[in-house]
């Protein structure tokens, strides 16, 4: 493995623990469970979208081709404080919005204390979390909050965590589960339509 291989990875949050363990999934062999170990990669592995249920999904398998070739996808990771700043900008000032031309009122602030969510967020990062998936999921999520304010003329941003209690909570968990199981979804569809 070359050392931009292994950076890459690092990058990614993966190890060669993890890496091993994607790799015997994708050849079909049985692992025995050693106190925990294999089951907490095998989560991991569920979490960053390179298995679903049991099975190796197009990422996990496009990663380990990567590895095979001796070359992996060269790409530029933003650094965290850029990635931090696009999610500080994506989350509401207020709860107050203009949704497809109907006006929401608001009555509180909702992006409190920056420093204190930057040193969150980084935190989150660093135990494998996708600073990029931390953005879409707050980007979803806000989406939806919007469509169902204009649905029910109730203004469901009001609802909202301020950014300190949001990270706290992990309240963009769902959101990412639900974004990746929307692209495992539209990656399974490409594959039957072919």
């Amino acid at each position: 493995m070359k050392i931009e291989q292994f950076i890459e990875l690092k990058q990614k949050g993966l190890n060669m623990d993890l890496i091993w363990m994607l790799q015997k999934i994708h050849e079909g062999k049985e692992t025995i469970l050693i106190d925990g170990i294999i089951s907490s990669l095998l989560l991991t592995l569920e979490r960053k979208g390179y298995i679903l249920e049991g099975l190796v999904t197009q990422e996990g398998v496009e990663l380990l081709d990567s590895l095979k070739e001796k070359k992996i996808k060269t790409k530029k990771f933003p650094k965290i404080d850029d990635v931090f700043e696009k999610w500080w900008k994506a989350y509401p000032g207020t709860n107050e919005f203009t949704y497809r031309g109907k006006a929401f009122l608001g009555t509180r602030a909702l992006r409190t204390k920056k420093e204190k969510c930057r040193e969150k967020f980084e935190e989150i990062v660093d135990e494998g979390v996708n600073a990029e998936d931390m953005v879409k999921a707050l980007e979803k999520e806000i989406e939806q909050k919007k469509e169902e304010s204009y649905k029910k003329n109730d203004n469901k941003l009001t609802y909202m965590q301020n950014t300190l209690t949001y990270l706290n909570q992990r309240t963009f968990e769902p959101y990412i589960e639900l974004i990746k199981e929307t692209k495992q979804i539209s990656v399974k569809s490409n594959i039957t339509d072919i």
